[in-house]
Order: C-alpha cells, then sequence, then structure tokens
C-alpha cells in the first residue's frame, strides 16, 4: 500500500516504514504527524484530495540540508558574492496509511 501526500509545496510518494525528508514541520523528536493532504492512495486518486484518507508518521529527528553555494558575479565589475544557505528539514518515518 502506497500514498502520494503533499507537504512543503512537494510532493511524496510513501508507504508504511519509508524514512524521508520534508521541510521543516514542528514537533520534537518522537512526535507524532498526520497528514491530510493525500493526493492518491493505492491507485485512487483524489480531486484533488482523497476524502478521508490520512497519513500517520513519526518525527525522527529535525535536521539540516546539505550547503548551497550562492555565487554572483558580474564580468568587468570587480562585483563577487559568495554566500551560503542550508534547508532546515525534518525525517520522518511514516507509521500507517488509512484510505476511507
Amino acid at each position: 500500500m502506497f500514498a502520494v501526500i503533499k507537504t512543503g509545496g512537494k510532493q511524496y510518494r510513501v508507504a508504511p516504514g519509508d524514512v524521508i525528508k520534508v521541510e521543516k514541520l514542528e514537533g520534537e523528536a518522537g512526535a507524532a504527524i498526520a497528514f491530510d493532504h493525500v493526493l492518491m492512495v493505492d491507485g485512487k486518486i483524489g480531486t484533488p484530495l482523497v476524502a478521508g484518507a490520512s497519513v500517520a508518521a513519526e518525527v525522527i529527528a529535525q535536521d539540516r540540508g546539505p550547503k548551497i553555494i550562492v555565487f554572483k558575479k558580474k564580468r568587468r565589475q570587480n562585483y563577487r558574492r559568495k554566500n551560503g544557505h542550508r534547508q532546515d528539514i525534518t525525517v520522518l518515518r511514516i507509521k500507517d496509511i488509512t484510505a476511507a
């Protein structure tokens, strides 16, 4: 059994036992999170959401993603700017998928 959920402006294909990294969500390690924005469950496609479906997950850790280097340059103008960015992420373990 699998589902497609939407969180943080992205879509994820999940199954029970999967470990996924998503945009930062509130919650300590060990906290339970339920996703109601379920777009598909086992081939049943919602319009836009599947009514009554939900996905339960557990927070494993609050972490940070890899460092991205942002480098801006304008040639022949002596203009250079170097900046870095690390996105905050939440690591989740999918516990259960409930269909209507």
